[in-house]
């Protein structure tokens, strides 16, 4: 493997002679934003001069000051390692730490924490003890109480700026869909981050009310904290106010995921348990999972970022990728789930896109998938890829043929359910009957029953089933004369209870049509 190249300025500071003190060698640690040079006794952090956007280091003055920041901030709660800020100074091929010649950058100097006492290491080797995790809930209970807040710090936190940063996060991870990040996941995590926060908006703002939002960490998680001389933690966020400037449960959720990401659920459970006796804040654990699945997902991105580094070893970007991946599936098992079994329906007229609807969700959340056109061929003995286009009513889709369909389809989501497992049904259901019979099925298996109705623009209709057909290859025979007959026999629905009777229109793109609907479902189950 080829040596990495170095900036002059950081292959000048890898040699100890950079440094004011004694220094034998140095180590250097690499963040997507820092370099920090460990020399045994302090480390020195360099921040890069990048611009991401929700940061900007790129101008002299503007390290300088976060540096400053960086410092301040930290001392709130462990004064002991923040030494300060010193120059990075120049004087001809030399770069030193505090020396002469003309100021180039700044560093924020620290006392170097032994590595082996960071909590990730830690709890690797099974060694983080009940005890600890309560001294560190008190600990935190009591910066939170302290914690400097007001109505600029309110306004930086509130409802408004949790859903700015939760965009923000969708726009910047879009490019990371196919690598670390799955569609799905994609697709789930925004739905249900736009309905949570539809949902919860007057707890969020009795929060702010109740002066909950606080100036705390901003990124407070097991690599930031150090059982070294009691309880160290470090490396707040300084870069950006609207990431500090939370609900004290971002914080508490931050550290209790990344204790589930550790495989220790019962000392998160056990951290949360405790803050709560210790600040007397139990409205915490409503926005508990809320906040954990936004918290993960931000590792997730942040870790991502490190792939933009062309110099990145071939088997550092694995580890990266890998990560970035664990974060963003531990981000998507916080979401709510369906009760299992739960039956949906998902129904319309012809050409109305059900199909794909109904094929996507049980993709999606892995639902068994039960299709009137698969299951109306398979009882005919009809070749799936065959079609017949008879008149309305008629041949496989007379009333009886259609009884005994529905029966069939029925009779397969039984089986699944009473196994426990959740179904989607695909089929017209324009009848009463029809919907009757599959809410009594729920009810027998004690399942929710759920309808999506697929609708469109009779125009929209017509011209995809004339696409359609002209096409072949799908399953269906529905074309234009069967939709205007379907839709003079539509029964209304009232067999499905009005909150679980979801309107679908169908008349955007897949993508768009899933997003809705993911969104309306999760405003349900929440």
């Amino acid at each position: 493997m080829a040596p990495i190249k170095h900036s002059p300025l950081v292959a000048a500071l890898l040699r100890p002679e950079a440094y004011p003190d004694q220094v034998a060698s140095v180590e250097l640690v690499e963040t997507h934003i820092s370099y920090l040079f460990l020399t045994g006794q302090y480390v020195y952090k360099v921040k890069k001069p990048v611009d991401y956007g929700f940061l900007d280091f790129t101008t002299l003055e503007q390290r300088r000051y976060y540096c400053h920041q960086e410092v301040d901030l930290n001392r709130r709660l462990s004064p002991q390692v923040y030494v300060g800020v010193v120059e990075v100074n120049q004087k001809g091929d030399a770069f030193t730490f505090g020396g002469a010649g003309e100021t180039v950058d700044y560093a924020v100097k620290m006392v170097q924490l032994p590595r082996e006492r960071a909590m990730t290491h830690l709890l690797q080797r099974g060694l983080v003890s009940e005890r600890d995790i309560r001294r560190l809930a008190v600990k935190i209970a009591t910066f939170h109480r302290r914690a400097e807040t007001g109505p600029e710090i309110t306004e930086l936190g509130d409802w408004d700026a949790v859903g700015q940063n939760i965009a923000e996060n969708f726009q910047q991870t879009a490019r990371f869909i196919g690598t670390g990040l799955a569609q799905a996941e994609f697709d789930d995590l925004r739905a249900y981050g736009r309905a949570f926060l539809d949902q919860k908006r007057s707890r969020f703002d009795q929060r702010a009310a109740e002066g909950r939002i606080k100036d705390g960490h901003g990124d407070l998680h097991t690599a930031q904290i150090f059982l070294e001389n009691g309880i160290s933690i470090i490396d707040c966020i300084e870069f950006n106010n609207r990431f500090r400037y939370s609900d004290v449960a971002e914080d508490i959720a931050f550290l209790a995921m990344d204790l589930d990401y550790h495989h220790r659920p019962d000392l998160s459970q056990l951290f949360v348990q405790t803050y709560i006796e210790e600040s007397g804040d139990d409205g915490v654990a409503g926005l508990l999972d809320f906040f954990k699945a936004y918290r993960a997902y931000v590792r997730g991105k942040v870790t991502s970022f490190r792939l933009d580094d062309a110099q990145l070893a071939e088997e550092e970007r694995d580890r990266v990728l890998a990560t970035a991946r664990s974060y963003f599936q531990l981000a998507h098992s916080y979401l709510p789930i369906l009760p299992q079994p739960t039956l949906i329906l998902v129904a319309g007229l012809t050409g109305a896109g059900k199909s794909a609807v109904a094929q996507e969700l049980a993709r999606r959340w892995d639902l068994a998938y039960i299709s009137s056109d698969i299951t109306r061929k398979e009882l005919a003995d009809i070749p799936l890829e065959e079609h017949r286009y008879q008149d309305f009513g008629q041949g496989i889709y007379s009333s009886d043929f259609s009884r005994r369909t529905y029966q069939a389809m029925l009779a397969q989501a039984a089986r699944h359910l009473s196994g426990g497992r959740s179904v989607v049904m695909d089929g017209t259901f324009r009848r009463a009957r029809e919907r009757s019979l599959a809410a009594v099925l729920g009810k027998e298996h004690n399942a929710g029953v759920w309808m999506v109705e697929c609708v469109l623009p009779p125009d929209i209709a017509r011209q995809r089933l004339d696409q359609r057909v002209e096409a072949g290859g799908e399953i269906s025979d529905g074309r234009w004369e069967i939709y205007q007959q379907q839709q003079q026999e539509w029964e209304p629905v009232q067999e499905v209870a009005e909150e679980r009777h979801l309107m679908l229109d169908t008349s955007g793109s897949l993508p768009e049509t899933m997003g809705d609907l993911l969104y309306r479902f999760y405003c349900n189950i929440m």
